[in-house]
């Protein structure tokens, strides 16, 4: 590896980090200009703050605060249904104007991205400056959101940059300049850095990331673990982590939970929402071709404390059928009699490839493939019509109520027109076609 210090003199490559400003407010204030300026929040449906818009933040507002909480600092808040599917629209086309300037494209999560723009300042005849800028410029003149950035030689640094000046800002930190954004820098407040290792470093007096960075190597390899590592080549300019551009193909586990309103006593109804869950995410599963070898479930109650199992699988499977049992011996060890359930989880843990699956010699291959071809056809009669156009019988009872009744039941005003042929559950497949500004 290279060992340059820290002072490079120019941009041997450069790493763009995006950070979306307040993404789920800022999308509902580009779809409504009406909210734009005022303290908006998202996650009425879950009766706690999924996000908040800057102005809700200057009045106090943070996330994962209850609606209650939220009144108190902020009256006259603008409170929100979250709506994903035009979320998730939002970032299709962001992430599709990103790759007009870069096919090097990083998707970190809904609204964070990692570009590549090495190399491209010939073909954009300007600096890795004004290409980032102009990116920014272009997000907001088509998606009516804002985005702040950072560009500098490493993932680390990038991100870093992209959060010294939010919101809608663009920081740029070239090698011989890494010092002055890091002698202030709380060290854990670096990316990867979490509070074990921040408590371990503090024993050692190292306070900021300009203190961390100036540790010699040999101090760095001998009390490290290879992410810390990692991560101080990283903030010392040297680039370790790749931009990864490919899609993402499996996953080590896949959890779905759900939150329903009001919260119930009801055994069934509970237990349904937690098959419901079980249903999702052996759909995920399947779609990657993965197979969990262990079965994790909870119950969150309505004081917020929880109770789950988990349960270790005789063979790897992603059928619902296969796993109803075991589903339901957990359940019954995690269900209290009389008590109020406001959320269900499921997480398929220990995903192996479809591929690799050995069936014993005592195995019923024909029931094995017979049920991989009922699974098949249902998942693509679920593609073409709706996930829960067919349903396993024991999550039914979750169509006897909504999701969340009352205030909190309430659908994001997109949701109040529907096309022909379709429902809340079942969206025809189109791309978001006009966003005012």
């Amino acid at each position: 590896m290279d060992n340059r210090p820290m002072t490079i003199s120019s941009f041997p490559q450069a790493i763009m980090h995006i950070d979306v400003d307040a993404f789920f407010a800022s999308c509902e204030q580009a779809i409504h200009p009406e909210l734009k300026g005022k303290p908006v929040i998202t996650g009425k449906e879950r009766g706690i703050v999924a996000a908040a818009s800057y102005e809700a933040k200057a009045r106090g507002v943070q996330r994962g605060m209850r609606l209650f909480e939220v009144r108190k600092v902020c009256p006259d808040c603008i409170v929100l249904p979250s709506d994903y599917e035009t979320y998730s629209l939002f970032s299709v086309r962001m992430f599709e104007i990103v790759r007009r300037f870069s096919p090097d494209v990083e998707e970190y999560s809904i609204d964070e991205a990692f570009v590549d723009l090495t190399g491209l300042r010939r073909s954009f005849h300007g600096s890795y400056e004004s290409i980032a800028e102009k990116m920014r410029k272009t997000i907001e003149a088509e998606l009516g959101i804002t985005v702040s950035a950072g560009v500098s030689l490493s993932k680390v640094l990038a991100k870093i940059a992209s959060q010294y000046n939010k919101p809608n800002g663009l920081t740029v930190i070239p090698g011989r300049e890494i010092h002055r954004y890091l002698e202030k820098l709380p060290v854990e407040k670096v990316w990867g850095i979490g509070p074990n290792t921040t408590a371990f470093l503090k024993k050692h007096r190292i306070v900021t990331a300009l203190q961390f960075v100036r540790q010699e190597q040999a101090w760095v390899d001998r009390y490290l673990s290879k992410p810390y590592r990692e991560i101080w080549h990283e903030l010392n300019g040297r680039s370790v982590y790749p931009v990864v551009a490919e899609a993402k193909e499996g996953y080590q586990s896949i959890s779905k939970a759900k939150t329903f309103t009001p919260a119930s006593a009801d055994q069934a109804f509970v237990f349904a929402q937690l098959s419901k869950n079980l249903e999702n995410a052996c759909i995920k599963a399947r779609r990657y071709r993965l197979a969990a070898t262990r079965l994790i479930i909870f119950l969150r109650k309505q004081d917020f404390t929880s109770r789950g199992v988990e349960i270790k699988l005789s063979k790897p499977s992603a059928y619902p059928i296969e796993l109803f049992e075991l589903l339901r011996r957990g359940f019954e060890q995690s269900f209290g009699p009389g008590k109020l359930y406001r959320q269900t989880g499921v997480v398929l843990a220990g995903l192996v490839p479809e591929s690799r699956i050995q069936y014993d010699l005592f195995e019923d291959t024909t029931r094995i493939e017979k049920m991989s071809k009922i699974y098949g056809s249902l998942d693509q009669i679920a593609q073409r019509y709706g996930k829960y156009t067919i349903q396993h019988g024991a999550s039914l009872p979750t169509r006897l109520q909504t999701q969340h009744e009352g205030e909190r039941g309430d659908v994001p005003v997109r949701k109040t027109s529907l096309l022909k042929g379709e429902n809340l559950r079942q969206r025809l497949g189109m791309p978001m076609l006009h966003i005012k500004i």
